[in-house]
């Protein structure tokens, strides 16, 4: 191996890091506003016909920012959970149609936990916020998300596995992110809601996960209010 390949491959590992981690009690930190922190969870999963996503957010941030990003080479939005701060609104993008959830009490400087569903057949997407339920919303019907399928938390893509934006980028913690290949009843979504006794993600597994980090994101304990 030459120079150059070696310097290669040093920067390569210097960038990202690839690991299994049961990160049960843990957290992603994103402690700086950057438009190169982000984690990227691995998944050998090409096709999806329905989607749950599940995830616990904390964040102090006034401007827009991403809660999960998932690309493919056909739709750049296949699956973006996206607060809109002009609008006050949290959105849900599916293969790039966007249906707008109003009236939520997204709080700064507290944990959030939204759980997004999806399913193909009916085009119905709905999202569930800190327990509460959201209306059911048309967006798209008809055909899965498929073809290679990049997952980002902490970055918004506008481009499949790139070009983000630093004014779009999570600020704060991220915690227990599942995916699953099917609609979540809602008694499991309670479930996840109460930190109960749940079935874990079959695409995405908080307690099995096998992720990049890159530049400045921070594994560490959960961070727990005590009473």
């Amino acid at each position: 191996m030459d120079f150059k390949m070696e310097l290669l491959l040093l920067l390569v590992l210097m960038t990202s890091c690839a690991a299994v981690q049961d990160l049960s009690g843990q957290m992603f930190t994103f402690p700086k506003q950057t438009k190169s922190s982000y984690i990227r969870p691995t998944t050998s999963v090409r096709d999806l016909s329905a989607i749950t996503v599940c995830h616990r957010t904390f964040t102090d941030l006034k401007r827009d920012h991403s809660l999960f990003s998932m690309s493919t080479p056909s739709n750049i939005n296949a699956f973006l959970i996206f607060w809109d701060s002009a609008n006050k609104e949290m959105e849900a993008h599916v293969k790039d149609t966007k249906a707008e959830y109003l009236g939520l009490d997204y709080k700064p400087n507290m944990w959030h936990s939204i759980c997004t569903t999806w399913d193909s057949a009916t085009g119905l997407t709905q999202m569930w916020f800190d327990g509460v339920p959201t209306i059911r919303k048309f967006t798209s019907t008809g055909s899965s998300i498929s073809g290679s399928i990049i997952i980002v938390l902490g970055q918004e893509q506008d481009d499949h596995g790139g070009s983000f934006d630093i004014n779009q980028s999570l600020v704060g913690m991220m915690s227990d992110v599942h995916i699953w290949n099917y609609v979540l009843s809602s008694c499991e979504i309670h479930k996840y809601m109460d930190k109960l006794n749940y079935t874990p993600g079959n695409v995405i597994n908080w307690r099995a996960m096998e992720f990049q980090t890159f530049d400045k994101v921070v594994v560490e304990k959960e961070e727990m209010t005590c009473i």
